[in-house]
């Protein structure tokens, strides 16, 4: 029996279960590789994690078979125009999720929803008028997520037919940083990040372009994307290539307050699938991370045009979040119509904050401290946080 993380042993496994051989851009080949190298020695994984992982790994083969496979049958895939999305983006923990799903709300937005980008290619079978089974099994997921940490709910809404980020449709390429989420693997995220990320981004396009077929099937297409993930704050360059007419939202909060709360989100992630995570490792690990993408993104902005962005601060999302999407239509030159702002208000009074369990972290829990995020995070607070209230400027 092959070791659990052997290439050719899950790319062929992959190949029999589908009866496809297609799988698309051959640029996953070699980050798919370092990943299965890394969580096979590296990663500390137990049972579970080890086919939680593997599970995964196979998961997103399978998913490349079938949307080559798609756009072989259905080549008008490729002519999907995704246009001028908007993109929300800011590090996590600050008020993405809010700000994306409350813009989602709008019959005249599309939105990835979260058994949409774990599982962008439809299941065979799959017929546009009828119950999606993607659903059942993205909500199987989720049970078993919150069976095994129940301490994730307090920390982010899971939710299968909610509105999420397309971090998950990136890593259908392997060019994505969720299996960090996951476990602990340094060496693989510092080889990922050195690399070139637009064959990432690229087929990013491919599988928007796919589900926005999807929803024309559907009866869903709209007239323009809000796409959201942290992720692309390390790599605007890469998401201004692919989509030139984006505009970004982001979203500002004291990395005080937003690297523990991500730090304390990722080592409950690293609970499910390792017997000892180490919650300092996890700290130091996350706080680098975004550190550095933070410093792309300022370096990108002051060249970029300024017409491209527009900031947002957590409390004023927290605070009005239809007040402050009011402001991004405003920006976009957008009539937010009776019938978006009622659905909005609808939403947000459903999904108010109070109505999860509380959510309790602390710097010192990760081997962090004030002085480290203040010297850390020094140009990006000077910037846009008044350290005095901890606020936006």
């Amino acid at each position: 029996m092959p070791a659990p993380f052997e290439p050719a042993a899950l790319l062929g496994e992959a190949q029999r279960q589908t009866g496809l051989t297609d799988f698309g851009d051959e640029s996953f080949r070699e980050p798919m590789e370092r990943l299965c190298t890394a969580l096979a020695g590296e990663a500390g994984l137990n049972e579970v994690g080890t086919a939680t992982q593997r599970q995964r790994v196979l998961a997103i083969l399978v998913t490349r078979l079938r949307v080559e496979d798609w756009f072989v049958r259905h080549p008008e895939i490729g002519d999907e125009e995704i246009g001028s999305p908007l993109v929300v983006c800011g590090l996590p923990r600050t008020g993405t999720t809010l700000l994306h799903r409350v813009i989602a709300e709008d019959p005249d937005f599309d939105a990835a929803l979260w058994y949409e980008v774990r599982h962008p290619a439809p299941f065979e079978g799959w017929d546009p008028k009828l119950p999606d089974a993607r659903i059942a099994a993205a909500e199987e997921e989720v049970r078993m997520t919150l069976e095994l940490a129940p301490e994730l709910m307090a920390i982010h809404p899971f939710d299968a037919t909610s509105p999420d980020e397309e971090i998950m449709l990136l890593e259908q390429s392997f060019f994505s940083r969720t299996p960090e989420s996951y476990c602990h693997l340094p060496d693989f995220s510092a080889w990922l990040d050195q690399q070139d990320q637009l064959p990432g981004y690229r087929y990013l396009v491919r599988l928007l372009q796919f589900l926005q077929w999807q929803h024309r099937r559907q009866g869903r297409a709209r007239d323009r994307w809000v796409l959201k993930s942290p992720h692309h704050l390390g790599f605007l360059p890469e998401l201004f290539q692919v989509l030139p007419a984006a505009t970004v939202v982001q979203t500002h909060r004291d990395p005080m307050d937003s690297i523990p709360s991500i730090c304390s989100l990722c080592y409950h992630l690293e609970t499910m699938g390792s017997d000892a995570p180490d919650p300092r490792a996890t700290g130091a690990h996350w706080s680098a991370a975004w550190a550095t993408y933070l410093e792309r993104a300022l370096a990108y902005r002051d060249e970029a045009p300024a017409d491209r962005f527009l900031d947002l601060w957590f409390l004023d999302s927290v605070r009005d979040p239809v007040g402050t999407v009011a402001r991004v239509y405003e920006f976009l030159g957008r009539e937010l119509t009776p019938i978006a702002e009622e659905k909005m208000r609808q939403w947000t009074e459903a999904n108010a904050r109070e109505k999860r369990a509380s959510h309790a972290y602390t710097l010192e829990q990760f081997g962090l401290s004030e002085a480290s995020i203040a010297r850390d995070f020094a140009a990006y607070r000077q910037r846009y946080i008044d350290t005095t209230s901890r606020e936006g400027r």
